[in-house]
């Protein structure tokens, strides 16, 4: 199996490595520390399995996700993250992500993680499967602002969160700037925010930006 680790921490990296060497003593690990780095090594060798992080210095919440997504189609890519999982899974889970876990559960269940997206499967921890089960049930709380936005709004507002300007936004998603001007007016409309200020508090609040 080849695997791509995607982390800019090193000792992340190391212990990804370390625990997937423990399922797959032949494993051909490559890593990366940015999405840039990702690129790089995926132009060299494309991966079977990705373990990314959603918290990268080229890339914030889905945005790195959805980049290895459009890189990658049909090869598993399993999410590691500190995020609180309502916030981030459902969405990431809907763009196309295989599977998510905390980081704080990887030593426990990061080789059954890969197991399964290895065998055709998405994988969850059971927390999260006990939150999709109830939204399929209608039995989940009320739906959040940010849980009401399509996948291009949602990266639209990560990118406001993260600072960026209607230009640089423009320019990231191949847009015009009007065109991210009415994405912007729908977020707020959507969402109930009467500005920037307001988006950006919300972001942090709820764990979508590592602003």
């Amino acid at each position: 199996m080849r695997l791509l680790i995607v982390d800019d921490h090193p000792l992340m990296r190391m212990g990804v490595g370390q625990l997937v060497r423990q399922e797959w003593p032949d494993v051909q690990l490559d890593e990366a520390a940015t999405i840039a780095e990702a690129q790089q090594r995926i132009a060299a060798s494309r991966p079977e399995l990705v373990v990314l992080d959603l918290s990268l210095p080229d890339a914030r919440g889905t945005e790195g996700a959805s980049r290895l997504l459009r890189l990658l189609p049909g090869v598993p890519l399993l999410v590691l993250s500190l995020h609180a999982e309502d916030a981030m899974a459902a969405r990431l889970l809907q763009m196309g992500v295989s599977g998510y876990l905390p980081k704080d559960r990887a030593p426990e269940e990061l080789r059954a993680a890969l197991r399964r997206l290895q065998q055709g499967g998405r994988y969850v921890s059971a927390a999260l499967a006990d939150h999709l089960l109830g939204l399929l049930s209608g039995k989940a709380p009320e739906a959040l602002p940010h849980e009401q936005l399509s996948p291009q709004e949602h990266r639209v507002m990560l990118l406001i969160a993260a600072g960026q300007t209607p230009a640089q936004i423009a320019d990231a998603m191949h847009l015009s700037v009007k065109t991210v001007g009415s994405y912007r007016a729908r977020i707020l409309e959507k969402a109930g925010w009467a500005n920037n200020t307001e988006l950006t508090k919300y972001c942090v609040q709820h764990g979508l930006t590592t602003l």
